[in-house]
C-alpha cells in the first residue's frame, strides 16, 4: 500500500510528541479505508497527524489529544486485524462510546449513517439505557417526554447495525386517544399509519431516508400494529411495544410470548394516558403487577425530572399528577 500522510490540523499549544503502533497483521485497506477516510476520520476527532507507513501507525501531537487518538487507533487496528470492515461513522463510534461496564452497555450511542450521538440528559435516562443493554425484557413507565421510546429505538438502531440482532420490530395498540377519527381512506396500512407515526418519526431521526426505506421495505425494520403480533414467533429481533398502556392483558400475554430466540423487548407506556374503556383492562398495569422479581426481565420508572421536551411539559406534568392525587 503506498504510504499515506494525513494532512494535520492546528495542535494544541505544547511540544509535538510521537507514538508509533505496529500494524502486524492487519489489513491495512481495512484500516485506511476509501481515500484513506478512516485515517481523515481520526485526524478530524484529534489534532494529530496520522502517518501509515510499512508496519507501523505513527501519530504525531501534543500529549493529551496524542493519548486518546491512540486508544482510538488501537481500537480500529484491532478491528482491521479481526478482518472487520468499518467505516468513518464507526471511526467516530469508537470515538465517542464512553466506559462500558461488565455487561457491555454504553454510556450513549453513535448511529451509523447520520452520525448522530444518543447520549442520555438525566440520570433516570442513562439508568434505562443500561437496563436495554442488560436486560431481555425492558419495561419503561413513565410521563410523556422522557424519553421512553426515542431511546428504546436508538437501543434497538445500535444493535442491528452491529449484527446483534437481525431486525427490528416496532409495535403500537391501534387504540384512538379519546376521540374518534371517523372513515380513514385508504387501504389497511394507510388506516393504520396514523397511529404508528411516531414510531417512523423515531426512525426518520435515526438513519438515512434511502436506509430506512430500504430496510422497511425488505422487512429488516417492521412497523405494524399490535394485532399484527398474534400467531407469529419473532426470533433473533429487537421488539418494542409502544403506548403499552392501550393493550389489553390479553394483547400484552399474546405480545410477550411471541419472543423468540436472541430476541429482546422493551416495553413502554404511560399509566397516566390509559384509553381503554376501562381503564383495569390495561395490560401494562398487569404486567407491573405480576412480572417483578423474574430475572431478566427490568423495570424502569421515570419521573417528571426526566422530561426533556419544552420545560413548561414538566410542569404541567406535575400538575396533573397534582390533580391526579387530590382526586384519588
Amino acid at each position: 500500500m503506498t504510504d499515506a500522510v494525513i494532512r494535520s490540523v492546528a495542535a494544541d499549544a505544547g511540544e509535538a510528541q510521537t507514538r508509533r503502533l505496529s500494524t502486524e497483521g492487519a489489513d491495512l485497506l481495512l484500516l485506511a479505508g476509501v481515500g484513506d477516510v478512516n485515517l481523515s476520520e481520526l485526524q478530524r476527532i484529534y489534532p494529530v497527524r496520522v502517518t501509515l507507513r510499512g508496519d507501523a501507525m505513527t501519530l504525531t501531537g501534543p500529549a493529551e489529544a496524542l493519548e486518546k487518538a491512540a486508544a482510538l487507533a488501537q481500537r480500529m487496528l484491532d478491528a482491521a486485524r479481526q478482518r472487520t470492515a468499518f467505516d468513518a461513522d464507526d471511526v467516530l463510534r469508537f470515538s465517542m462510546e464512553g466506559p462500558t461496564n461488565g455487561e457491555g452497555a454504553p454510556e450513549r450511542l453513535v448511529l451509523p449513517g447520520v452520525r448522530k450521538i444518543i447520549q442520555p440528559k438525566t440520570v433516570g435516562q442513562a439508568q434505562y439505557l443500561r437496563a436495554l443493554f442488560e436486560s431481555d425484557i425492558v419495561v419503561g413507565i413513565g410521563p410523556a417526554g422522557t424519553g421512553k421510546t426515542y431511546l428504546a429505538v436508538a437501543a434497538a438502531v445500535d444493535m442491528l447495525a452491529r449484527k446483534r440482532v437481525r431486525r427490528i420490530v416496532l409495535a403500537r395498540p391501534a387504540v384512538e386517544a379519546g376521540e374518534s377519527l371517523g372513515f380513514l381512506p385508504g387501504d389497511l396500512q394507510a388506516k393504520v399509519d396514523p397511529y404508528l407515526r411516531p414510531l417512523y418519526d423515531a426512525l426518520e431521526d435515526m438513519m438515512p431516508p434511502e436506509r430506512m426505506q430500504r430496510a422497511l421495505e425488505t422487512r429488516i425494520i417492521e412497523i405494524a400494529p399490535l394485532a399484527y403480533m398474534r400467531g407469529r414467533t419473532l426470533g433473533d429481533a429487537f421488539v418494542i411495544l409502544d403506548e403499552a398502556q392501550n393493550a389489553t392483558s390479553l394483547q400484552m400475554k399474546m405480545f410477550l410470548t411471541r419472543l423468540g430466540v436472541n430476541s429482546r423487548a422493551v416495553i413502554t407506556g404511560d399509566k397516566t394516558q390509559i384509553d381503554l374503556p376501562n381503564r383495569a383492562d390495561s395490560g401494562l398495569t398487569q404486567v407491573e403487577r405480576i412480572l417483578p422479581g423474574i430475572d431478566g426481565i427490568a423495570f424502569h420508572y421515570f419521573t417528571d425530572a426526566d422530561v426533556i421536551r419544552h420545560r413548561l411539559v414538566r410542569e404541567i406534568v406535575k400538575a396533573y399528577a397534582a390533580d391526579a392525587e387530590q382526586g384519588a
